[in-house]
């Protein structure tokens, strides 16, 4: 099981990165912002949902994992 929470981690961290690039592909102040300040990258996800969709989706499959892994392994 805690193979499952490894590669959550993973999505976790490549959904986070993709949502950076997203948010510099918009405009280099979303990318600032969504790097240093991280709440403004959930702003930047409601107000830019169809360029943000994709990476949310996938740290969010990355929380399940990782939350199905850790309890297994207790």
């Amino acid at each position: 099981m805690e193979v499952l929470a490894v590669i959550g981690l993973g999505l976790i961290v490549i959904g986070g990165i993709w949502t950076i690039v997203a948010a510099f592909k918009t405009s280099i102040g979303w990318g600032i912002g969504c790097l240093l300040i991280p709440p403004v990258s959930l702003v930047f996800i409601f107000k830019h949902w169809d360029e943000a969709k994709t990476p949310f989706f996938v740290q969010l499959a990355g929380i399940v994992l990782l939350v199905v892994g850790s309890a297994g392994a207790s």
